[in-house]
């Protein structure tokens, strides 16, 4: 997290609680981060507003720029800002999605999580992060150096953010049931299935020093106890990655990102492998 320089935050002019400003604020001093403001916007001229903003941010410390645009979509305008100015980082606030229109339309924020060649940090509300608890979310049970590759980045993320706030880190993994009819032996008992994938957790508890009570590997799918875990230990933020499926044209990601986010109160900071970055700014320069 400390390579991040540039973050893109994600401004709505139309709302007084400027969520995304705050975190960006917050992150910017610690990572020493530029900021570059964005009004996904062209039906009015917030140029006065967004001078303000970025003043009241130099005074502050920080550096600061804006874009006004509109690329005929949410997701297309940021991202397409987001290569242009060479950010490391989006910041942008999330609102509870309505049930109805989320089973008949992919919400913007979904699409942005699919899309989007770069970490995205969705603040959810304004409450303080410091000293606060970061919940990094692993999938143990994976075999391939992909996975290996981003669970590393989770942890990290989350490492470095506990650092910044003098907060707490938790690591939390999922794991099945066992199945009288595994073929393995080794997943016909919950024992043998815990060891697992305790063993897999060890070299995060031992390199970030996490003691039994911070590390929660538990029964169950992921979009179920993720939330529960994060409402229990009252997660200030939750650290969580995507995949892509090979074999699929286009850029798709697991869902266990997007079920869980309405039902996480705390922030969420989304993360993708190398590869599938590098598969998205592809397609993108296409």
């Amino acid at each position: 997290m400390q390579t991040i320089k540039r973050i893109l935050v994600v401004i709505d002019p139309t709302r007084e609680d400027n969520v995304a400003l705050v975190r960006s604020k917050l992150l910017a001093g610690y990572l020493g981060a530029e900021l570059h403001l964005l009004v996904c916007e062209n039906r009015s001229d917030f140029s006065v507003l967004m001078d303000e903003l970025c003043e009241s941010l130099e005074t502050a410390g920080i550096r600061a720029s804006y874009t006004q645009a509109w690329d005929g979509n949410l997701t297309d305008t940021i991202v397409r800002t987001l290569m242009a100015e060479g950010c490391g980082l989006v910041i942008k606030q999330h609102l509870p999605d309505n049930p109805l229109k989320k089973a008949l339309l992919t919400p913007d924020d979904w699409k942005l999580l699919r899309y989007c060649p770069a970490p995205v940090l969705l603040a959810k509300g304004n409450a303080s992060w410091i000293q606060g608890k970061v919940l990094a979310a692993v999938d143990l049970g994976s075999h391939d150096d992909e996975h290996y590759q981003l669970h590393d980045t989770i942890v990290s993320y989350a490492a470095d953010i506990a650092d910044m706030i003098n907060g707490e880190l938790h690591l939390i993994s999922a794991h099945p049931a066992p199945m009288l009819s595994s073929a393995n032996p080794v997943y016909q008992l919950r024992e043998n299935i815990v060891k697992i994938f305790s063993d897999k957790a060890a070299r995060y508890v031992e390199q970030y020093n996490l003691s039994e009570a911070n590390t929660h590997i538990d029964e169950g799918p992921a979009d179920t106890l993720i939330p529960k875990v994060a409402q229990q230990i009252g997660a200030s933020i939750t650290v969580i990655g995507t995949v892509a499926r090979t074999g699929i044209s286009g850029a798709l990601i697991g869902n266990t990102a997007e079920v869980v986010l309405d039902q996480l109160s705390g922030d969420v900071l989304v993360l993708k492998p190398d590869d599938m970055i590098d598969h998205l700014e592809q397609l993108l320069e296409k």
